[in-house]
């Protein structure tokens, strides 16, 4: 089979330069040679590829738009190439470096202090330690501010008394980034590091899931877990600033989805060519199936378009949350009705994980509605819009 080469229909990649181009082949070639072949059996078992965790600080994958601390600084297009190279492998080794970088190393380094980045930093970095981010409750997913977990000044420190779900990573977690509400402080949201085996802390892996096989999902458990004030995020208080995390996190995500839905559209193409049906011609050459095809070239080819433009304004600081939103909201549903129309397209063989396009159909579920469900961005956008906020 050739060398994957990602969709440039529209000459996408003369908008890019040379060194994102580098950037981009150096994490291609990691995902084809290290991460591909070990994805079935990962897939099949429920299990994370443990084995690639320091692979990926040596690759500078970790927090790689971070200056200084360790981090690669790498420009935030260049970000977006590496997401997209690493989810077409499987969603769920984009989300183990998405939530390290996005949800544990950006809140660190945009409301740490001067003393917490450079604990933390260097050793996220080079992944001598694994982060999660506490933020979804049982009770409160979309609407974030619907948190139960409190936190209560107590000498030396905060006591916290709560659950988050969902979250990723968190039972192989070194480190938690958990957000509460401080009773103290008329109930306002503040983040808290929170160190494994601090007294009270405690996590449970959510087990059954039939998306993102290949990521550890996890629960976060906290009774009477006092951690030291020290380890009070000091710069970031109130809603604002988890939803500023998860904006970053959303970025990588919509240029990330692009690469699973390149994959299933490749593996879809070459499956037309080859297999034969009725008078021995192949499926390719059938009005219905170069129809599927063309869709798919269509909605992603936008889909890159929107991403690089996003990724440029990024770039100028002229990104907006609004702006996020809708890449999202668009990159996503391509991806997930991209991946559909592939396993369509495979027939019997779309069901069997032989092929890539069944993984990440399922994952794309989940991507669709994690960091935001296409029908709450759609909400964001319009407000936007229009002025008018329509969430209650």
């Amino acid at each position: 089979m050739a060398a994957y080469e990602s969709l440039n229909y529209m000459n996408s990649d003369s908008l890019l330069t040379e060194d994102e181009l580098m950037v981009r082949q150096s994490v291609r070639d990691f995902v084809t040679e290290k991460v591909e072949p070990l994805l079935l059996e990962c897939h099949r078992e429920e299990r994370f590829p443990m084995e690639l965790i320091p692979q990926f600080g040596e690759m500078g994958l970790l927090g790689s738009t971070i200056q200084g601390y360790g981090c690669a600084g790498l420009g935030h297009v260049a970000y977006g190439l590496m997401t997209q190279e690493l989810e077409r492998g499987d969603s769920g080794i984009r989300s183990f470096c998405s939530v390290q970088g996005s949800l544990v190393m950006y809140p660190i380094y945009a409301y740490g202090s001067e003393e917490q980045r450079q604990k933390y930093l260097p050793k996220l970095a080079k992944a001598e330690l694994i982060g999660c981010f506490g933020l979804t409750e049982p009770d409160a997913g979309s609407n974030p501010g619907g948190m139960l977990t409190r936190a209560v000044k107590v000498p030396g420190g905060y006591k916290i008394n709560g659950n988050k779900m969902w979250i990723t990573n968190g039972s192989i977690a070194d480190i938690a980034i958990v957000w509460a509400r401080v009773e103290n402080e008329n109930g306002k949201i503040r983040g808290f590091i929170v160190e494994k085996g601090t007294p009270g802390f405690t996590t449970s892996k959510m087990e059954g899931k039939f998306s993102l096989r290949v990521s550890v999902t996890s629960e976060l458990h906290f009774q009477d877990c006092v951690v030291p004030e020290s380890q009070m995020l000091p710069n970031g208080e109130g809603l604002k600033a988890p939803l500023g995390c998860l904006t970053q996190a959303r970025y990588g995500i919509a240029w990330g989805v692009l690469g699973a839905a390149d994959a299933c559209y490749h593996t879809a193409l070459n499956y037309a060519k080859e297999r034969k049906i009725f008078d021995d011609k192949p499926l390719a050459g059938y009005q219905l199936a170069q129809a599927k095809l063309v869709k798919m070239v269509q909605e992603i080819t936008k889909g890159q378009l929107l991403a690089i433009q996003m990724g440029r304004l990024k770039e100028r600081g002229e990104l907006q949350p609004h702006h996020v939103s809708l890449a999202k909201m668009n990159n996503c549903k391509l991806a997930l009705e991209t991946a559909r129309e592939a396993r369509d397209m495979l027939g019997g063989n779309g069901i069997i994980d032989e092929y890539p396009v069944i993984r990440h159909m399922l994952n794309l579920e989940s991507v669709n509605t994690y960091e935001g469900t296409e029908d709450i961005h759609r909400l964001v956008v319009g407000q936007q819009i229009t002025g008018i906020p329509t969430f209650r």
